[in-house]
Parts: C-alpha cells; structure tokens; sequence
C-alpha cells in the first residue's frame, strides 16, 4: 500500500481506500456480514481511510464500520458527511441546529467522542456563498465534535469556491476516465493551498469495470436503475452522467488499451492515481474479494505516457460534450 498526505490535516492516508456507499444501500442487495469481512480485508490489506455518510442506508453505513472497527487497533480515518438528510435539501438548512444534529447522530453511530473528518455532503451550490455555514462548522471543530471539515461537491465551481474557505481541508469530487476536467483547474489551485482530494465514483458506477453490457439489469434499489437521469439526485453521480450505451462504447474502447497485466476496474484505479494532486480515491467494495482487486492497484506500475494520452483521446471521442461543461 501507498500514503499520501492528506491536505493539512498531518495524515497520511492509503491511496486506495475503502468507499463506503455500497454497504449502506442503493447498490442491490448487500450482506452485512460480507460487509464486515471487506472492512476488515481492506484494514488487513494496509486501508486506512474509509468514507461514508450518514444517509447511505440511513446510518446503517456507519453503524457498520463502528461494528468493525471494534475488532482493529490500527488508527482508522473515518470521513463522514452531513446535509443529505434535510428535506427539503436545501440550502437554508445548513444551519446551526442542523448541522449540530447531524454531527451528534454519527458520532453516536460511529461510537466515538470526536468525528475525523465531516463533509457538507454535495449542498446546494449557495451554500458555498454562505460563510456562516463554514463558521458553524469552526465551532463544531473548537467544540471538539469534529476534527477537520470539508466538502464533497458536484460541480468544479463549487470545488474552486469551497477552497476559498481557509479551514476547508478536503474536497472529495468525482474523477475517473469520464470526468477529466477537475484536473484541467482546480488540482492546481488545490495543490496551492494544500487542499487534500478525494476522488469519488472512481468507476463510474461500475461502467469502467468492464463488466456491464447492454442486457445488464439492475435492482430496483440500485441508483443504476433508477437514477438514470436524476430522477433522485444529480444525474451526474450514476454513470458519471455519461449515458449507457454511449458509456459502454467508450469502455469498449479503453479495453483496447489496457495494460497487460491489468484488469479494467485495476486500470481506472491506477489512472487516477497518475495525478499527484489526488490523495485517494474511494471505490467501494461488498465482498473481500472486490477489496483485494481495489487495493492491490496501489503497488501497480505507473502508466505510460502514450497510455495516458490514448485514455485522454477516448474522453474526447466520447464523452467530453456529454459532461466537460455540466460538471
């Protein structure tokens, strides 16, 4: 395993760590137990970052990583996040007593006195317009319910406005094969101000594992199914706002490129690790065995140049005029 420093926070943290979100719910069926059994691989495997949030399963997410955790004594980073649960989500409820409630629930479901690190979790872009909110959550970290605070966004735009906030450490964004712009911006301003980078939705929902054709089928509690468009949230997190068949022809594509001796879900992985300004990326995983293809991308040979450049060629065949210019 590989570390990177993780912002300002002092942290070093593995560069392929361990997402969260499936194990919650909204991916198809999930046992916990096998769950549990990924954690503990991914630990096992040298992991020592995990993210969540308190709406993936409504807390079950993070009741479950409190669960195994029990069992290590290694310093685990836990980053959850918090404003997904208002509804309406708007950006008139990032206020005091919300955000308040927010944090004291996880930290009753992840048992412990003081969260890691707590992001707004994709709020509305006024938000990032609303220095009282970043000043709540300064209270939150004098008050000792919180360590480091940052944000998980959408949009590049709210990613450049969020890092104007000096106590803002991390900024989790989506980057994969099917999203390049936030490398083109906003890693250089991040680097700038040491600003850490989560890179999320890493395989495009799957779509850059290789692994989906066009009978697949998915299960109605999967967002693969029903979020297609954003029927109930940002269109832009399932599939990474790439359309389906048009996802499949450009992973076809990248297939043609792939490094001997990697698979698929290995080579998307390894690719966003090509850019330094990314601390970890986040794939989530249900089963061990999914855990031990993510992880063993971190020790994986660097990319080429040539490799790099194909990968980018693919982007604008395909794919830049569905997203360069939405997210």
């Amino acid at each position: 395993m590989q570390y990177r420093e993780l912002g300002r926070t002092g942290w070093k943290v593995s560069t392929v760590s361990f997402g969260a979100w499936a194990i919650g719910g909204t991916w198809g069926t999930v046992d916990d137990n096998e769950s549990i059994a990924a954690l503990h691989r991914a630990i096992e495997l040298g992991v020592n970052f995990i993210d969540t949030a308190d709406v993936y399963g409504d807390g079950h997410s993070e009741q479950l990583i409190q669960k195994a955790l029990k069992d290590h004594k290694e310093e685990i980073i836990v980053a959850t996040k918090a404003g997904r649960r208002l509804n309406p989500h708007t950006a008139a409820g990032y206020n005091r007593d919300n955000l308040t409630a927010f944090v004291e629930r996880s930290l009753k479901n992840l048992g412990t006195e003081a969260l890691d690190l707590v992001q707004l979790h994709c709020p509305p872009t006024d938000v990032y317009y609303m220095p009282e909110v970043f000043g709540v959550m300064d209270d939150l970290v004098t008050a000792g319910k919180i360590r480091y605070y940052g944000v998980s966004v959408e949009k590049v735009e709210e990613a450049l406005k969020a890092i104007e906030f000096p106590n803002v450490q991390t900024v989790q964004i989506i980057f994969n094969m099917f999203r390049y712009r936030p490398a083109e911006l906003f890693f250089e301003q991040a680097m700038k101000r040491k600003v850490g980078i989560l890179a999320r939705v890493p395989l495009a929902s799957g779509m850059l594992t290789g692994k989906l054709k066009p009978d697949t089928t998915f299960e109605d509690d999967d967002h693969r199914k029903f979020n297609r468009h954003g029927e109930a949230f940002d269109r832009g997190e399932t599939f990474s706002g790439v359309d389906y068949a048009t996802g499949l022809k450009a992973v076809d594509e990248l297939k043609t490129i792939c490094p001997a001796g990697m698979s698929m879900p290995q080579f998307a992985l390894r690719w966003i690790l090509m850019f330094d300004a990314v601390t970890c990326t986040i794939p989530g995983a249900k089963r061990p065995a999914q855990v031990d293809v993510n992880m063993s991308v971190a020790d994986m040979p660097a990319l080429s140049k040539e490799t790099m450049h194909k990968v980018r060629a693919v982007y604008d065949k395909y794919i830049r005029e569905l997203v360069q210019y939405y997210w």
